[in-house]
């Protein structure tokens, strides 16, 4: 037969509802400094990172066409 320890059950029990504790405290302090971060960043006015790729593409796009053009101006030069 196996009695259960009053104290111990009380102890259990406060560990438990202490590491809930602790676990709620967690996830508190990573949201703070998710938003501190997050803060931080859009003062810096950095770009995102669908931003950047457009101005590369856009970029991309004008040396395509001024190589083009590059090339149709030396074809007329050469006439």
């Amino acid at each position: 037969m196996q009695t259960r320890n009053k104290v111990l059950d009380d102890l259990s029990q406060l560990m438990t509802n202490a590491m809930g504790v602790a676990q709620g405290a967690r996830e508190e302090a990573e949201t703070a400094m998710k938003s501190l971060v997050d803060r931080w960043l859009a003062d810096r006015d950095f770009v995102t990172r669908e931003e950047f790729d457009a101005v590369r593409a856009m970029a991309q796009k004008a040396r395509e066409e001024n190589e083009a053009l590059k090339a149709r101006i030396a074809a007329l030069e050469g006439k």
